[in-house]
């Protein structure tokens, strides 16, 4: 039997079987053994919060999750849509013991996921969703009766409190005074508290994608879709644009002049900033292989070393908890800010860039290009066995290669894809021409090797 649990909790296309109402509801209700009754003391009834994005379909499935939880006796604060982020805050806030948020991230409205939280708003360790999974699988579930069944509240100032949070976290109490900012909300769980909190923190706000119909969550427009919010920013002559994907876990901008800036960009940013107020612990910035050799020369000079992990934020996540690291993230605009946040939060992200400009008097643009990016080519090689990408003597034999050949000024990396039978081949060099030489010679020889 496949595992339930992918990369980031459970996600497929909504009322599947494994995102179906009879399948939400059981996998609360073995949440609600897991998360509430083995962790709290005899007697005591656990405390859930629950939140969803925009879809259409988190009405369900998130009824089906407060039935399958009250029904197991876990009191229930239902705070209705708000971001990951926010559902992660409002679970340390509100001292329940566990959370849940119903989304699927950047996805299609059409599909939907479910995301369980432990205590304190953290993600998940493996085996927690292996137990959880266990109870699933085997049906073991808790039926009190009478006054023992959970009751479900609306958590009704959930938003506020968020809100409120996130602010606290700014250097001023107008730190945004003077900017103008154009807000793409990917018509999801940011589209209420998103332009209120930009607005409060005294920018002068245009939003788009902020009209959530429960079908055009991502809809060429948010995180994944920056031409709309580019072409608004050179429209209004906007100091810069911030795109939020569909739970607002994901921050990407864009500079004055209509100019993507990424999350590696946005993390290099902020990492001088938390340097500058004493704040990035030991000096040190957590991301993925896939962030930016020029970057990693960047911080280097300015006395800031960085750690690399595997893709995925929770990997991230892991290798900031170890040490204690105050700041870490992924390209795809994932920033976790750990002074203020269990996971990555786009809304916080944009503000703490946004606040920087007025910090330091200078545009986002030259923010944004104070290092230069290794020249690098990425070539996705389908069809081969890309489990033994990183074991094959051939494949190997050519990587050492052409890593010997650039040497200091470059580096190889061949990520198997975790969902298609596919091997991304990324090589970063001193100049484009050989760096696609040399990619398309890996390529080529993946193809041959791995051949399906």
């Amino acid at each position: 039997m496949s595992r339930l649990f992918g990369t980031d909790g459970v996600r497929a296309r909504a009322n599947s079987d494994k995102m179906s109402a009879l399948s939400s509801l059981e996998l609360a209700q073995a949440a609600a053994q897991v998360l509430g009754f083995d962790q709290v003391a005899e007697g005591t009834r656990p405390k859930a919060v629950i939140a969803h994005d925009s879809r259409v379909s988190g009405e369900f499935i998130g009824a089906a999750i407060m039935a399958g939880l009250a029904s197991s006796g876990v009191d229930v604060y239902d705070a209705g849509m708000l971001p990951t982020p926010a559902a992660a805050y409002l679970i340390a806030d509100l001292d329940a013991d566990f959370g849940v948020m119903v989304s699927a991230s950047h996805n299609p409205f059409y599909d939907n996921g479910i995301k369980f939280l432990a205590r304190g708003g953290k993600k998940l360790p493996d085996e927690i969703e292996d137990r959880i999974e266990k109870v699933y699988h085997a049906k073991d579930f808790r039926y009190p009766d009478g006054g023992e069944v959970g009751r479900i509240s609306r958590f009704a100032d959930a938003e506020d409190r968020y809100v409120t949070h996130l602010l606290s976290t700014l250097p001023g109490r107008m730190a945004l005074e003077g900017l103008t900012i154009v807000l793409d909300c990917a018509n999801g769980a940011a589209s209420g508290c998103s332009p209120d909190a930009f607005h409060i923190a005294g920018a002068k706000v245009h939003v788009v994608a902020a009209e959530p119909s429960g079908t055009n969550i991502n809809d060429g427009v948010g995180s994944t879709h920056l031409s709309g919010l580019q072409a608004k920013v050179k429209e209004l002559g906007a100091d810069l644009g911030i795109a939020h994907d569909g739970d607002a876990d994901r921050c990407l901008a864009v500079d004055e002049r209509g100019e993507i800036v990424d999350g590696d960009t946005i993390m290099s940013i902020l990492a001088i900033a938390r340097r500058d107020a004493g704040k990035l612990k030991d000096n040190t910035l957590v991301t993925t292989v896939m962030t930016n050799l020029g970057m990693e020369q960047f911080l280097a000079a300015e006395g800031i070393s960085m750690i690399r992990t595997k893709v995925g934020d929770r990997y991230v996540l892991e290798a900031m908890k170890e040490n204690g690291y105050s700041l870490g993230g992924e390209q795809s605009g994932h920033v976790i800010m750990s002074d203020y946040a269990t996971t990555g939060d786009g809304i916080l992200t944009g503000l703490h860039l946004a606040a920087e400009i007025n910090r330091t008097g200078l545009a986002l643009s030259s923010l944004a290009h104070r290092f230069e990016r290794a020249p690098q080519t990425m070539i996705n090689v389908p069809e081969v066995d890309k489990v033994s990408a990183n074991t094959n003597a051939v494949v190997q034999a050519e990587v050492q290669a052409v890593e010997a050949e650039l040497g200091a000024q470059g580096r190889v990396l061949l990520r198997p894809s975790g969902t298609e039978p596919l091997v991304r081949v990324m090589v970063e060099g001193p100049d484009q021409p050989t760096v696609d030489r040399h990619a398309e010679r890996l390529a080529k020889v993946v193809a041959q090797e791995l051949a399906l």
